[in-house]
């Protein structure tokens, strides 16, 4: 099997002294696809450059809502010059983020819809951040209707309406470790029921969000637990593991464009 973990932040300082050999780990665990996911300008840039150094992984550009105060048309066009590597794939991690509020909504709203607009004019597909929005997330994405949106909302952790909402705008759904979790991921577990084959994605939000058995041994995340995620996944469906690898694989592919 191989697995692409689409969701890791490989420019994360824990992984400054074992880079390569979190590579190598990564590589030796089948996980053969890495997304590399920006969330301010420096971590774009960062991801890039490690995206052009290594095969098989690739980068997004974005502001995380959390840094939405950072976000200026100056750094959206300094994104647009970084997207046009052949390595970028995506716009994102971009959305709303009303639970932290490390910026205030109104900013967050306005940097989230200019960057909806990047990405559509790119044609680039886009990595949801969502957390208690109110509805506001999805109203946005309502109201900029356009043909050619294609996106995952990273790191689903809602409930069963907003599930059908976002399957319904023709996203895909990101699974974390958090459905290897005892307490924590029963609600995601049953829900994971309700996506079809062909619009789940896996992904470790690496160093975050370490998966069973993994956690108990290591805090630090990294690209080569992404398998523990599907093979949970392959667990609570009662289906074939290497089917499932197969299908999450031509899912992510086709999303990002590979």
């Amino acid at each position: 099997m191989h697995f692409f973990d689409s969701h890791c932040h490989l420019d994360d300082s824990s992984y400054t002294k074992d880079f390569e050999k979190m590579i190598d780990r990564a590589k030796e665990a089948g996980v053969t696809g890495m997304m590399t996911v920006g969330v301010t300008e420096r971590s774009s840039e960062i991801c890039v450059h490690v995206a052009e150094q290594y095969d098989g992984v690739y980068a997004s550009v974005g502001i995380h809502p959390h840094d939405a105060k950072e976000c200026s048309e100056e750094v959206l066009k300094h994104l647009e010059k970084l997207s046009k590597s052949s390595k970028v794939k995506a716009w994102g991690e971009t959305g709303l983020d009303f639970n932290r509020m490390h910026s205030p909504k109104n900013v967050q709203e306005k940097w989230f819809i200019r960057q909806l607009e990047y990405a559509y004019r790119l044609d680039l597909p886009l990595i949801f951040h969502e957390r208690d929005s109110e509805g506001r997330f999805l109203e946005i994405l309502k109201h900029h209707e356009v043909k050619n949106r294609r996106g995952v909302v990273h790191c689903f952790s809602g409930d069963k309406k907003e599930l059908e909402s976002y399957l319904d705008l023709g996203l895909y759904i990101g699974i974390t470790g958090i459905i290897t979790m005892n307490e924590r991921g029963e609600t995601l577990r049953d829900l994971v029921r309700y996506i079809p084959s062909d619009r789940i994605l896996i992904e470790t939000d690496a160093p975050y969000l370490t998966p069973a058995p993994h956690k108990n041994k290591t805090r630090r995340n990294e690209p080569s637990f992404v398998p523990a995620v599907l093979l949970k996944i392959a667990e609570v469906l009662e289906k074939d593991s290497k089917t499932i690898a197969e299908s999450i694989w031509d899912n992510t592919c086709e999303l990002y464009g590979i």
